[in-house]
């Protein structure tokens, strides 16, 4: 059989548009949203109970997936998930109020629940440490494009059929188109016939696992373990206070700019702004840690400059709260989502940094579920605080709570006697 040269930057690209499609999917009703509130005369804290419901089943469905993950292997597990999740978005079509969209976004939760830790645990199979960075990057980049094409891909549906009901189905389909090249390409690099022998030697060489040297790199470390390293609550914390900005934007932007008085129609050129910007963050984040990485810093010492700038940058959304004009409020909003995607980059890198490779699934699960628990107190707060008051004290919350995040990956993420000891691996 023919061999592909750098074969794991086609499993790279092949993560990147798992995430894509799971973003369009999950934009899918966002973007939908101003006319479905209209449709239905929901308030904001109405759609935002809809939110939640994706919310909970995302954030139990990320600790489940992650340890199914690790036990089914990357190919099967996010072969699951994505069957699931396009048959859920495919379903919502039939949806004919409150209660049936929210029992359709949960079924959708459930199944999207496994994209980051089966693509994560990817990256840690897959990539050598010197270039992780880079790989969660590119998957990663996979939300923002997803969320920036969705307007346009949805609202041009809608337009086009009359109705919204056909912009679920047709957007559904687009897992299974991409379930059936997954299938085709993705083996373990162990054992994949087209992968070259040097490249295979570099893999397992060089990635982050220092356990595969002495065939431990499947085993997975027990929560009683996971749970007592700072490593992991660094990992859980940081990730808790930063995703629930990132999901605040990407669920309510379209609400937003109508609430303030922007035609979604005619505001369609800013809207992928944020996105595009969040994609070029993930690069920055990925791109720069490795680099540094490859000069002769420490992995920690790599991520955490990331950190820093990442924590520092969110705070750009106070002015959003007093600008008039659109042009200031979105390159504000996109100052803000370049600095969450490189912050996030680095912070989805972590358990691939750090635990062997038969646990990294199950820890950016954990990430997950703690982060999901986070974002839906702050669907709630937002739809609560929205209806009574302005989106206005939301945005000045959503710039400070991530410095929490950052000091939380600055003290925690350390080495200790445990990466000493070879159970995870120093940073």
């Amino acid at each position: 059989m023919t061999q592909i040269r750098h074969l794991r930057w086609y499993i790279g690209g092949l993560l990147f548009l798992s995430t894509v499609i799971n973003y369009i999917d999950r934009q899918t009703l966002s973007v939908l949203a101003p006319y479905l509130k209209t449709e239905y005369a929901w308030s904001n804290t109405d759609f935002a109970w809809v939110l939640i419901a994706f919310r909970v089943a995302y954030a139990v469905g990320q600790t489940l997936a992650g340890r199914i993950v690790d036990r089914l292997g990357t190919r099967r597990g996010l072969s699951l998930a994505v069957a699931w999740y396009s048959i859920a978005a495919m379903a919502t079509s039939l949806a004919g109020g409150l209660r049936s969209f929210c029992a359709f976004r949960f079924a959708l939760g459930l199944g999207e629940a496994a994209n980051w830790p089966g693509a994560t645990k990817a990256v840690s199979e897959w990539f050598p440490r010197r270039e992780s960075g880079w790989a969660v990057a590119l998957f990663d980049s996979g939300s923002s494009i997803g969320a920036a094409l969705a307007p346009f891909i949805v609202l041009s549906l809608y337009h086009s059929f009359g109705s919204w009901r056909p912009a679920f189905i047709i957007t559904g389909t687009l897992g299974f188109l991409w379930l059936l090249l997954f299938l085709a390409t993705y083996r373990s690099p162990e054992d994949h016939p087209r992968l070259s022998p040097e490249e295979r030697a570099d893999i397992l060489a060089n990635r982050g696992d220092r356990l595969a040297h002495t065939g431990g790199s499947s085993r997975q470390l027990p929560y009683s373990v996971l749970l007592r390293l700072p490593q992991t609550w660094g990992y859980v914390v940081s990730k808790t206070f930063t995703d629930p900005v990132w999901f605040f934007i990407t669920d309510w932007f379209a609400v937003y700019l109508v609430a303030r008085g922007f035609k979604l129609e005619e505001s369609l050129a800013g809207f992928w702004v944020p996105f595009l910007a969040a994609d070029l963050g993930n690069f920055f984040g990925g791109g720069v840690s490795s680099l540094l990485i490859s000069r002769g810093w420490s992995v920690g010492a790599a991520r955490k400059a990331i950190a820093v700038f990442g924590g520092v940058g969110m705070t750009f959304l106070v002015p959003t709260v007093y600008t008039e004009s659109f042009l200031v409020l979105v390159g504000c909003f996109a100052v803000a989502t370049f600095a969450y995607a490189a912050f996030s980059t680095v912070i989805l890198n972590l358990p691939a940094d750090i635990y062997p490779t038969g646990s990294v699934a199950s820890v950016s699960g954990l990430g997950g579920t703690a982060a999901g628990a986070g974002t839906i107190a702050a669907i709630y707060l937002t739809g609560w605080v929205s209806d009574r008051y302005s989106f206005a004290p939301i945005l000045l919350g959503a710039s400070v709570v991530p410095l929490v995040g950052m000091v939380a990956m600055l003290v925690l993420v350390r080495n200790t006697k445990e990466s000493r000891a070879g159970i995870v691996n120093e940073v």
